[in-house]
């Protein structure tokens, strides 16, 4: 083995006088421990110096397992190295450091049973003089520097090379020995080692690269795939869309006995392009439809598709639908299309103004209209019911508006119910767990029931006038027999029950939304069981109405509506099947009604919104005015928000009302 002389490896010797010889060189042998010899940071890593340092190593450690011993401590602070690069197998670890103090291993940690387990003297004389290829010279022994490891050192290094059975309590064996010379070999080879644990790195993140391009090809590969199938929907679409059309132009033709005045009519509008092709002019109702559409494009492309690839799905077994029912899917989407584009804007007719305006309890909780449209009923914080006639409203232009009749409550109202049946017959229920009536051609209350233990948030007549339902934070839902003025029937939940609703056409079917985050639908003849629960809500349901038979939307804090499918229901668990979102709605309770497809909402920005159920996206909205009751300026008020929606049957109009008690005729035009 190649060693090079370090500068303090040789020095001159003054010792010795030889006459007109040159004075001789000697060598100085400096011995260090190999612990040291390690953790030299400008030692250059030399394969064939490790190998032939480690193979003496093994060699005094085979030796001794050949002769019955347990080497034991073979770790590098105990063993020393000569500059000649020969290892020697000393007795046990010293703690000596640079400034020569030696105190004992025990000082500093190293135990006793640690020490005093190596190999006896004497078999470590044999050891030592059997495995020695040579003997340094007299002269040079006694010029021996001990120069041992940091006494800092020894207890770490104790630590690494403690075998497992060591670890665990057991004694140090042959295979300990083992275990630590498997230590030292990764010590020594610790440059090559860092340079595999480089090299592992760089593979890793080659094949992490290479596991991103294969997912991403996956993934463009399965766009691709839905683009070409949605590619081959619209092309056939457009083919349906255009022979309906065709259709359409024939019969109209055909009813008006003469083809020319009906291509007249549809050509009057046309003009001829640079290249002589008849090119359209859209009126200016059309253009503002065009606006609009380009404006909800991306949320219509989206029903659109959802709808397309709903319509070719498979139901049970059932065979591939032939090409006569394929475009069945064209009619309930160009409904949906055709009555979210109908209206542009919410206008506003009549603004109703009341006289007490400066009372800041004016919060109204609930509107509701009788079953004709003529007169409507407000209730809220103010402990009153209030009933106006809507024709007057309309056509009295006057400052304050004052209502029919207004009857007294007592208490806070929270809901309020128009019997279909009764003209002068109101439900309401109140923040002390009343429900009564009220007979308001009399302006007195009829019926008081006390059941209920906490606050009644909703109420609800069924089609059997004489039913009726309501839902109470005291976590249950009770079915009253207003002739008996007592329940007959209660649902007990889990949680606060916050509203309640009969299917229109039927007394059998119920459902209510919960603090759950669920709504239930139940069959009133079992009413031990849902029929099904719907669960998709991340907060509290606050509304739900019945759009249709088949149809229901709720609502909650947790800012959405969603739509949910009663038709052949299978399952006791439903989702919904579309979420509509675009109001705020996190905190309050701001209203929800239906009519015809379109559902009506209020948000927490002071806003009335208006979906159809067709579209997740808003079609309409109309932001009420804040005015300053002094100056009569408008102004920013982030706390109002809209607290109810009522619809008037039949009709594109509904009233809403904020949380000041304002009050307005909305309608759609």
């Amino acid at each position: 083995m190649e060693n090079s002389p370090s500068n303090n490896g040789w020095q001159r010797s003054g010792d010795h006088d030889h006459g007109d010889q040159p004075p001789l060189l000697e060598k100085k042998q400096v011995t260090i421990s190999l612990r040291q010899w390690l953790d030299d940071t400008k030692r250059v890593a030399d394969k064939i110096e490790c190998s032939h340092i480690f193979m003496q190593i093994v060699k005094i450690v085979s030796l001794a397992h050949s002769k019955g011993f347990v080497a034991h401590n073979v770790r590098p602070s105990c063993f020393v190295m000569s500059s000649l690069n020969h290892v020697s197998f000393i007795e046990s670890p010293s703690c000596s450091d640079s400034s020569g103090s030696e105190n004992s291993c025990q000082e500093y940690g190293v135990t006793n049973s640690q020490t005093s387990s190596f190999v006896s003297r004497k078999v470590h004389e044999r050891v030592i003089s059997e495995s020695s290829v040579r003997q340094e010279p007299e002269h040079e022994q006694k010029q021996i520097k001990h120069v041992f490891p940091m006494k800092q050192i020894l207890q770490m290094e104790t630590e690494w090379y403690t075998s497992p059975e060591e670890a665990a309590g057991g004694e140090s064996c042959c295979a300990s020995d083992v275990y630590r010379l498997g230590v030292l070999l990764f010590e020594e080879n610790l440059d090559e080692r860092e340079a595999v644990i480089e090299l592992e790195e760089k593979i890793a993140e080659q094949e992490m690269l290479l596991e991103f391009l294969l997912l991403l090809q996956q993934r463009k590969q399965e766009a691709a795939k839905y683009l070409h199938r949605n590619v081959s929907f619209l092309s056939s679409d457009l083919q349906e869309v255009s022979k309906l059309q065709a259709s359409i132009r024939r019969k109209e033709n055909s009813s008006s006995g003469n083809g020319a005045s009906f291509s007249s009519n549809v050509h009057q509008n046309d003009e001829l392009d640079s290249s002589g092709s008849r090119k359209r002019i859209k009126t200016p109702k059309e253009n503002q439809e065009s606006s609009r559409l380009m404006k909800n494009f991306k949320h219509l492309e989206s029903a659109y598709f959802s709808t397309r690839h709903k319509a070719i799905k498979p139901v049970g077994r059932q065979l591939p639908r032939n090409r006569a029912n394929h475009s069945e899917w064209i009619s309930p989407f160009l409904e949906g299309l055709s009555k979210y584009m109908s209206f542009s804007k919410l206008k506003v007719k009549a603004d109703l103004k009341q006289g007490d305006i400066l009372n800041s309890s004016n919060l109204v909780c609930s509107l509701s209209f009788d079953r004709e449209g003529e007169f409507f009923a407000t209730a809220g914080v103010n402990k009153k019911i209030k009933v106006f006639e809507y024709d007057s409203i309309l056509n009295e232009n006057q400052d304050i508006h004052f209502p029919l009749v207004e009857i007294l409550a007592g208490s806070k109202l929270s809901s309020l119910c128009w019997n279909p049946y009764i003209k002068s017959q109101i439900a309401s229920s109140n923040f002390e767990g009343v429900v009564q009536l009220w007979d308001v051609t009399q302006n007195q209350v009829s019926v008081t029931m006390r059941e209920h233990e906490r606050r009644v948030w909703s109420v609800d007549f069924a089609a059997d006038p004489k039913l009726l339902a309501s839902g109470s934070d005291d976590a249950s839902v009770k079915l009253w027999n207003i002739n008996q003025g007592a329940s007959v029937s209660t649902i007990r939940t889990r949680a606060n029950v916050c509203c309640v609703q009969f299917l229109s056409d039927s007394s059998n079917y119920l459902a209510f939304g919960s603090a759950d985050h669920k709504v239930y639908y139940y069959d009133l003849r079992n009413t031990s069981i849902p029929l099904c629960t719907f669960v998709g809500h991340e907060k509290t349901v606050s509304y739900i109405k019945f759009i249709d038979s088949t149809t229901l939307v709720s609502s909650s804090t947790d800012n959405t509506l969603k739509l949910w499918d009663l038709s052949g229901t299978t399952s006791q668990v439903l989702g919904p099947l579309q979420s509509f979102t675009g109001h705020v709605n996190l905190k309050n309770f701001v209203g929800l009604s239906v009519s015809e497809g379109y559902i009506a909402t209020g948000s927490e920005t002071n806003e009335v919104f208006i979906y159809h159920k067709a579209f997740p996206m808003p079609a309409l909205s109309y932001k009420f005015n804040t005015i300053d009751p002094i100056s009569g300026n408008e102004v920013d008020d982030n706390e109002q928000f809209i607290s109810s929606v009522c619809w008037r049957s039949q009709s594109s109009t509904l009233v809403a009302a904020n949380s000041t008690g304002n009050i307005k005729v909305l309608e759609m035009e």
